[in-house]
């Protein structure tokens, strides 16, 4: 009988436990949400373009991004020389080949990849039920001298090699101010697999009433990091089709 009262009370606290953590996971987002500009201004943003400066082994690099929730393109701007990275136009994603200079267009497999990113867009936190993402709260953490939140997004598996594979961030967040300020991600293929994404995210500025980062680091965990600073960030810009369309 106490053996059985036992499990009975550890089944009782672990469900507790449980629901704590998820209500606690709901709580931090729906403060993250609210203090970014709410969840009804986020909605509301269709498009996002950042110029960003790069600095590579002493040289600053000036980048355009522009993305939305079915087009995205990002420009390099080296020596005069205009070189655009995964463009997408809803349906061809391509890149210009850095050795040849000319537009290549990916795989099948990369487009399905990059179309679930973009069906995050503005935030994958918005309406994350919906989207059928789940969360998990983990604890908190010190990170760079910051208490924190750390919490589990758990998205839509994604599919490498017609393999179904997990398809999880892991974010932190500020216990004060409810920004995040670091995301790991582990690569799920390629050479890098297993290995641990990091970013950063920092002076968090005002754009049009909703809250954004202005510096980034970004690289693999344990290892300097590449910072990016963005100049400027504007909200559903008007882009011309022209931008996305794949160069014949």
């Amino acid at each position: 009988m106490k053996k059985l009262n036992y499990l009975l009370l550890t089944a009782f606290v672990f469900m507790i436990s449980i629901s704590f953590s998820a209500q606690t996971a709901d709580e931090i987002i729906e403060n993250y949400i609210e203090k970014i500009g709410g969840d009804e201004n986020w909605q509301n943003v269709k498009a996002i373009k950042m110029n960003a400066i790069i600095n590579q082994m002493g040289m600053e690099i000036p980048i355009e991004m522009v993305q939305s929730a079915n087009k995205s393109y990002t420009k390099i701007f080296i020596q005069g020389q205009e070189i655009k990275q995964g463009v997408f136009d809803g349906e061809t994603l391509w890149s210009t080949n850095f050795m040849t200079m000319k537009a290549e267009k990916s795989s099948q497999e990369d487009i399905d990849k990059l179309k679930n990113e973009l069906g995050e867009f503005p935030n994958p936190f918005l309406n994350y039920k919906e989207k059928g993402f789940s969360l998990e709260f983990m604890g908190t953490e010190i990170v760079d001298g910051s208490d924190t939140f750390k919490i589990k997004l758990i998205k839509k598996p994604m599919l490498i090699d017609e393999i179904e594979v997990p398809n999880v961030s892991v974010y932190y967040f500020d216990s004060k101010e409810f920004f995040p300020i670091m995301v790991q991600e582990e690569v799920m293929s390629g050479p890098a697999k297993g290995v641990i994404m990091e970013s950063k995210m920092s002076n968090y500025q005002e754009v049009e009433g909703l809250y954004l980062p202005f510096s980034m680091t970004q690289g693999v965990k344990d290892q300097p990091g590449q910072p990016i600073k963005f100049n400027s960030i504007k909200l559903n810009p008007v882009i011309d089709d022209s931008e996305f369309k794949f160069p014949e």
